[in-house]
């Protein structure tokens, strides 16, 4: 009895240090939820992403206020009619007279 004793408390030894420190053990789990959590946020990041160039991609489709904000501010087109002010701020050189 003695010896089977023995061998169960030797068994649970080898299986707890395979447990703490083996392939698949607590360390490796631990850095896979870690991994896991990282994917998740960039994930959400990338679903946040991906909704705003949806809204933006229905928004030029359906509207010509979107086309013409687009033309406006990457092209710098303006409408028939207006008048374009350029306001250039001085230089450091200006700024000491």
């Amino acid at each position: 009895m003695r010896w089977l004793t023995l061998l169960l408390a030797l068994l649970l030894l080898a299986l707890q240090y395979r447990l703490w420190t083996g392939p698949g053990g607590l360390p490796d789990v631990l850095r896979l939820r870690a991994a896991v959590e990282r994917q998740a946020e960039e994930n959400a990041r990338l679903a946040a992403r991906n909704a705003a160039l949806a809204a933006e991609v229905a928004d030029l489709k359906g509207g010509l206020e979107a086309v013409e904000e687009r033309a406006r501010s990457e092209l710098g087109m303006i409408r028939e009619g207006e008048t374009f002010f350029q306001v250039v701020e001085p230089g450091p050189e200006e700024r000491r007279r």
